[in-house]
């Protein structure tokens, strides 16, 4: 869910920083970093330390 939203605000944020004449290539890098963000934290998240699972369960 948290993705979702992610893509979502960062679309939103593409689309207004081009309404606002900023290059559609600098406003789509940052729509990039965004959602590039968004995948790292979710891929590194259940590697923390906090969130493993014991090797039992």
């Amino acid at each position: 869910m948290g993705l979702v939203a992610a893509v979502t605000g960062a679309l939103s944020v593409w689309l207004i920083l081009w309404s606002l004449n900023v290059k559609g290539f600098d406003a789509f890098m940052v729509f990039l970093l965004i959602v590039l963000t968004a995948v790292t934290v979710r891929l590194v998240l259940p590697g923390l330390p906090g969130k493993q699972t014991p090797p039992g369960d």
